[in-house]
């Protein structure tokens, strides 16, 4: 599995929650605009500061997560 390398954590940003490259943009954000049906043009077109990979990103780092055996605890 590739390396996620725009997911950061700091507990100095976000409350350590999982953000798209250190920005105050956290994969959850990503993810629920995703999830509301809001396109990748959309989603980039309000937030200008992310990149496309961003979004991507922030899907498979989601999935990871709930992919993992802890996630099914």
């Amino acid at each position: 599995m590739p390396q996620l390398t725009r997911i950061t954590r700091d507990p100095a940003v976000m409350g350590g929650k999982p953000c798209i490259r250190g920005m105050r943009v956290t994969v959850g954000t990503v993810v629920g605009l995703v999830a509301a049906g809001r396109t990748r043009e959309e989603i980039l077109r309000e937030y200008p500061y992310l990149e496309a990979e961003d979004i991507a990103e922030a899907l498979r780092s989601s999935k990871r997560s709930f992919s993992s055996p802890m996630a099914s605890a």
